[in-house]
């Protein structure tokens, strides 16, 4: 878990990164050489480029979709200052029109991280994103988990909060609530299939990381590696799917 080009916000996208820098790594041996080991990587809802600007600097091509301006100046200026401004390009854009800016069928992988929790159709975000894959294409998909909702509203006092993230159909807790749904691993690994794809993996992501009092890691030497750990070991048990903060589904296309 050491390795240096994991994104710098470790404890949040570490598992997701290491599962998604494999996925990569054998598509880029089943490419073959012809490929010259160069993978077009799509990024929808992108942002700044937290995973973009990692996997161009795995010599991948990325282009990022992302509805901000803001986010989308954001990303240039981390492309240009990691060296890798050559392999990253942004476009403004959403899941919804996502084909009026990119190709169909036009990607050997396709992230689609923290998007369906705001879209409208969540399967029709999905369709869309798998469309931009080509025949053997990979999809890292990424959405905010239900029953992590829970046990930190519960563990936070909010007992009623906590009930009416069960109780509604979307998983939202409130007025105050800033994610319009959340999902279970089923929700999500049937959006998948409907869609085509064949799950091969769901991690639950940030297991322990968002309940761990920061001082704890600050406090104790070498907490922040053996944390680490101790997410990468509890994100492939089923048993921690329902109290994950948030769900990794990897998919490829059947």
């Amino acid at each position: 878990m050491s390795d240096p080009l994991r994104p710098r916000a470790s404890l949040r996208t570490a598992v997701v990164w290491e599962v998604l820098r494999d996925a990569l790594d054998r598509r880029v041996k089943a490419a073959g050489p012809e490929a010259g080991g160069v993978l077009d990587v799509l990024d929808t809802g992108g942002g700044s480029g937290k995973f973009a600007v990692d996997v161009a600097r795995l010599g991948h091509r990325v282009t990022v979709v992302d509805p901000s301006p803001n986010a989308l100046f954001a990303l240039e200026r981390r492309a240009a200052e990691a060296g890798v401004a050559d392999r990253v390009r942004g476009v403004q854009g959403d899941t919804h029109g996502l084909f009026d800016v990119v190709e169909r069928g036009a990607y050997d992988a396709v992230l689609c991280h923290g998007v369906l929790e705001y879209v409208e159709d969540p399967a029709e975000g999905v369709r869309n994103v798998v469309e931009a894959l080509r025949p053997a294409g990979t999809l890292s998909l990424l959405a905010a988990g239900l029953g992590g909702a829970v046990l930190g509203r519960a563990l936070a006092g909010h007992f009623t909060e906590a009930r009416q993230v069960l109780a509604d159909p979307d998983g939202h807790w409130g007025a105050g609530d800033p994610v319009r749904r959340r999902f279970t691993a089923e929700q999500l690994s049937g959006l998948v299939t409907a869609a085509g794809l064949e799950v091969g993996a769901v991690h639950g992501v940030r297991v322990f990381a968002d309940l761990v009092p920061g001082v704890l890691l600050d406090a104790e030497p070498g907490a922040m590696e053996a944390l680490l750990q101790l997410e990468a070991a509890a994100a492939e048990l089923p048993a921690f799917h329902s109290v994950a903060t948030q769900l990794h589904v990897l998919a490829e296309r059947r």
